[in-house]
């Protein structure tokens, strides 16, 4: 597994007044593929808010690791399993469109390792929306 963080996201309970007061803090560029979810470039790395966080078992914040093709998702997860953490959710084809997956770490802090084919993962790690 790569050293970085891709994409931070936060569990919300209004997506609409999460996008708002964002945007009215300045953030700009924001992309929501739907009523659930919304990112925001954030420098090398991606800031989304999403409305169903709590249904993927994190405590209202969620990391994630992107990788550059579908393969890795297995690998990162089971190289977290055997580094001693567990297994939140198989790697599987999402409702997106990409593969994802995820893990937590010995303290339960969920981790999502997906593959999304619409965003690019530069050498230097840094991922673009």
């Amino acid at each position: 597994m790569e050293q970085r963080i891709s994409l931070i996201t936060l569990g919300v309970s209004d997506l609409g007044r999460a996008r708002s007061f964002y945007e009215a803090l300045g953030w700009t560029g924001a992309q929501q593929p739907d009523d659930e979810v919304c990112f925001f470039q954030a420098g090398g790395m991606v800031f989304g808010l999403w409305t169903a966080l709590g249904s993927h078992g994190a405590p209202g914040v969620e990391l994630a690791h992107n990788v550059r093709s579908p393969e890795e998702v297995s690998q990162v997860l089971h190289e977290a399993e055997r580094a001693g953490g567990s297994i939140v959710r198989p790697a599987a084809l999402a409702g997106w469109g990409g593969t994802s997956g995820a893990f937590a770490d010995p303290d339960g802090y969920v981790w999502e390792v997906a593959h999304n084919a619409g965003w690019t993962i530069a050498d230097d790690g840094s991922i673009r929306i």
